[in-house]
């Protein structure tokens, strides 16, 4: 089975179930859509929707379904 990451904030134990990748991913996704934002507005007709689209319809789905290596998922149910 998949580990699960257990963070300690305080006296509360947190479960993580995004990894590493799964941040940096979206974390790029947010940076596109951000820079096609600024494109956007600087006038950009055809460099703002393709970051647009690639953030929001490509990076963002994509750092959400990311797995673990070993094909399982991070969440166990029970």
């Amino acid at each position: 089975m998949a580990q699960i990451k257990k963070i300690k904030t305080g006296r509360k134990i947190e479960q993580s179930v995004f990894g590493k990748r799964n941040w940096i991913v979206l974390g790029s996704g947010i940076g596109a859509i951000v820079l096609g934002f600024i494109a956007l507005a600087s006038g950009s007709i055809t460099l703002a929707p393709i970051l647009l689209v690639l953030g929001y319809c490509v990076l963002i789905p994509v750092g959400i379904m990311i797995r673990d290596k070993d094909g399982e998922s991070k969440v166990e149910g029970g």
